[in-house]
């Protein structure tokens, strides 16, 4: 007779003995096989534990990988279940914890500064006179940046305190502020944002005419591979980290590889995506660039020198209604300079300093101020590009700025200027007066005497945010432009890294062309009820400007 196996039916009362022996042998088949299971869980769980202990104690967090052959539909079913946060990454929590000792002025204040190789900065101010093809820089980096010190001879200046500064000058002023910042740290993990001091506009400023893409280049390539390569790179992927250029956005984002396309690609490089760059003109549409103010005249080395400015520039007898200085654009057809021109000229009550080439008035900064200090209201229309010097050169004399496009100063200054931007300018739109000539002059008529001096107060109390202290001199009772850079830029990161602890994430700065509205900086930022920008924005600037003569 045949051995009944287990898996054969049932063949009657007969088999019951040798049925009752099979189940034994199921029982204990299906027993092992449950413990063997059991202890297959057991061990995944204790991984799984090993490895989250491991990762928090690391700098990165990365989810376990386990090679195992599953349907497509179950690994579909399991990546949409939701996983817990991970861990805080214990590199930044210490910087973060820093601010919790209220004991320590500089809690949640400090800045680490990269010490980079001489070829970043200091060799670039040793060959000073290779910095511009057009301009003896040497003179304008002495002085901690600010250059030679202007003489008072016709009384529109203070006796100190003032200088003539390059309006391109800020990488070497802004190091040298640095420099004196109170918060400073060697250690890196106490750090609540890093600065790369890279002259980046002097480097770009040096190559602008006559050199090649590779040329142009070599620098910026030269400082992400040495920055990537740095472990305080690896805490945030550099988006704790912060440099200047100082220069227009447009000098920094080369669209193609053409030899005859401008500037260098530095702000489309992907380490530095995740950076934050400081300039003086940003883009509206870009995530990575943040407008800081053009360097004035003024320079203050004490309080006392602020306050007294302030006085003097409210007690300025203003007899001209409006003054415009600059030159007319007729290469770009759509530029309102040369209407204003004319309505100046026109006016019985508004001044103008024209600046066309050759010898100009427009170089003396004496006249300059002089035309400013004497005016109610300064005409600041776009130029080369959407900025310009001149708007913080009227600001600092007290003069209301009437500016024509958003990207002159709204979509621009966010640290630095007020967001209800009437407060302290007036508004005319480019397509007033380019197709419908109206009269800018009637316009400044209707606004009501004491809303002009309520405007000016204004002007004359942002001056402190709006100037740079001297670098070997500081200040107690006013922050300064760098100061509120630096809190800003600090508070930026904070930020970030809170919401890191949170259960957020870090996104890397890719640019989502496809959405300008996604990437535009200033939504938000307008007051409920108010007009948007868009129709000023109907497309990112597409070209660089050259060399934007920012008066």
């Amino acid at each position: 007779m045949r051995q009944q196996r287990w898996w054969d039916s049932n063949r009657g009362r007969s088999n019951n003995r040798k049925m009752d022996k099979s189940a034994g042998k199921l029982t204990f088949r299906t027993i092992f096989c449950f413990v063997v299971m059991m202890v297959f869980v057991l061990w995944c769980l204790l991984y799984l534990v090993q490895y989250s202990m491991l990762s928090f104690n690391g700098s990165e967090l990365t989810a376990p990988q386990i090679a195992i052959n599953l349907p497509k539909k179950t690994i579909e079913t399991l990546a949409k279940v939701e996983s817990p946060p991970p861990p805080p990454p214990r590199a930044f929590v210490k910087a973060l914890k820093t601010a919790d000792n209220k004991s320590d002025p500089c809690g949640g204040r400090y800045v680490y500064v990269h010490d980079l190789p001489a070829r970043f900065n200091e060799e670039m101010l040793r060959e000073c006179r290779r910095l511009s093809l057009w301009t003896n820089m040497c003179k304008f980096t002495a002085n901690a940046g600010l250059g030679p010190p202007l003489e008072n001879t016709e009384g529109v200046f203070s006796n100190t305190g003032w200088y003539a500064t390059n309006q391109f000058s800020m990488d070497v002023i802004f190091r040298e502020r640095m420099k004196q910042y109170e918060c400073l740290t060697n250690d890196s993990s106490l750090a609540a944002a890093v600065y790369v001091p890279f002259y980046a506009g002097l480097d770009i400023s040096r190559h602008l005419w006559g050199y090649n893409i590779s040329v142009r280049d070599s620098a910026s390539l030269a400082l992400m591979d040495w920055l990537v390569s740095r472990p305080e790179w690896n805490v945030m992927r550099g988006h704790d980290h912060f440099l200047v250029g100082g220069r227009i956005t447009w000098d920094f984002r080369r669209l193609t590889d053409q030899e005859t396309d401008w500037g260098n690609k530095l702000l489309f490089l992907s380490a530095m995506k995740n950076m934050t760059m400081l300039v003086v003109e940003a883009s509206p549409w870009n995530k990575n660039d943040m407008a800081i103010p053009y360097p004035t005249y003024f320079h203050p080395a004490r309080d006392s020198e602020i306050v007294d400015w302030q006085k003097r520039m409210r007690s300025m007898d203003r007899p001209s209604l409006f003054s415009f200085a600059g030159a007319p654009r007729p290469d770009i057809p759509t530029s309102i300079r040369g209407q204003i021109m004319d309505q100046c000229r026109n006016s019985k009550v508004g001044m103008l300093l024209e600046c066309d080439l050759g010898e100009s008035k427009c170089h003396s900064p004496s006249a300059i101020m002089k035309m400013f200090q004497g005016s109610v209201f300064c005409l600041q229309p776009q130029g080369d590009s959407y900025t310009r010097r001149s708007l913080f050169d009227s600001m600092l004399a007290g003069c209301i700025p009437v500016l024509f496009h958003p990207g002159s100063a709204y979509a621009q200054y966010f640290w630095h200027l007020p967001k209800n931007y009437t407060t302290y300018s007036v508004f005319i739109a480019e397509n007033d007066i380019r197709k419908n000539n109206v009269s800018i002059e009637e316009i400044l008529l209707q606004i009501p005497p004491k809303q002009v001096k309520r405007m000016r107060e204004e002007v004359i109390k942002l001056i402190p945010n709006l100037v740079y202290a001297d670098p070997r001199s500081k200040l107690h009772a006013f922050k300064d432009a760098f100061d509120v850079t630096v809190q800003s830029m600090v508070d930026k990161v904070t930020k970030l890294r809170k919401d890191l602890l949170v259960g957020g994430f870090i996104e890397d700065y890719e640019e989502d062309k496809g959405s300008e509205q996604h990437t535009r900086k200033w939504e938000g930022l307008r007051r409920e009820g108010e007009r948007t920008w868009d129709e000023f924005f109907s497309k990112p600037k597409d070209e660089g400007s050259g060399q934007s003569q920012a008066r």
